[in-house]
């Protein structure tokens, strides 16, 4: 199922699941405070990792901080009560939208069927918590804007408002002295459309804002850490594929002819979903 990951000498994660739509979380420990990234996707999950942690001496979480609204990032606030909840402006403004909602099967089904929620999220809900569902809505304790620093002792931690396509409140974590860059979903697409879709503008906007922070690891919530290589390939391909979107004035057999011979080979799987991505935004 799941696997704890240590990075360095402060960076402590969980592995992601599909099935139920866990994300990675991740712990930054200092000489003086920790600071949990994300909560999970339910009290299970959340209450997983602290154990976990416990069990290997880790010390126990004193903040969490939360990089967007979406439900598999927040539900697992509930259960860190002791902690000090940390979010952007943005988020808690989402986050609160949330609170009047009912999670049973007939309410998911309906918001799905007005478009409020997407089927892919209301099956894994009900997936997560097939015993029961007493989901609290919590929100965060502190809000910032654009920019937060935090030093843990020994660590510090850069929390930065970046946005994106994927959602407008997204944050990412900077921990500096380990070089790694959390990024949550901010670099994936929209996925709360008619149809799944990346923005040529906010794509390119996005990718220069984190060409600021000198990475060395790469953490995006549901694949596995990526290293400096592996995402300037990812960013190579974003950006590229955005250039032709352009160029080819979103069409989808012209882009995919511009781009094999870019390339000088069949296209992955993963680029014709993207092409298709960037066109559905175009």
């Amino acid at each position: 199922m799941h696997s704890i990951n240590k990075i360095g000498n402060s960076f402590w994660y969980i592995t992601p699941v599909s099935e139920t739509d866990r994300p990675i979380l991740g712990l930054v420990v200092g000489n003086k405070k920790t600071l949990m990234i994300d909560s999970g996707n339910s009290e299970d999950h959340a209450n997983y990792f602290q154990k976990e942690l416990l069990n290997r001496g880790v010390k126990s979480t004193d903040m969490v901080v939360l990089t967007h609204w979406h439900w598999d990032h927040i539900f697992g606030l509930s259960a860190l009560s002791n902690t000090v909840s940390i979010a952007s402006k943005k988020t808690k403004e989402e986050i609160e939208k949330l609170i009047p909602f009912s999670w049973s099967d007939e309410a998911l089904a309906e918001r799905v069927k007005e478009g409020i929620e997407i089927e892919f999220c209301a099956k894994a809900i009900k997936e997560e918590f097939k015993d029961h569902r007493d989901i609290k809505i919590v929100l965060p304790d502190v809000t910032f804007e654009k920019r937060l620093e935090i030093d843990l002792g020994g660590v510090t931690c850069i929390v930065q408002h970046v946005g994106g396509d994927h959602a407008s409140d997204s944050v990412i974590v900077y921990i500096v002295e380990e070089k790694i860059l959390f990024l949550g979903d901010c670099i994936y697409p929209n996925l709360y459309s008619p149809k799944i879709n990346y923005t040529i503008e906010e794509t390119l906007r996005l990718l220069e804002e984190l060409e600021h922070f000198d990475a060395d690891t790469y953490i995006l919530s549901h694949q596995m850490p990526l290293s400096k290589e592996e995402f300037n390939q990812e960013v190579v391909m974003l950006r590229t594929i955005a250039k032709y979107t352009k160029s080819c004035g979103g069409d989808y057999q012209k882009i995919i002819k511009e781009y094999k011979k870019h390339v000088n080979r069949e296209l992955t799987e993963d680029e014709r979903e993207m092409i298709s991505d960037f066109v559905n935004g175009f």
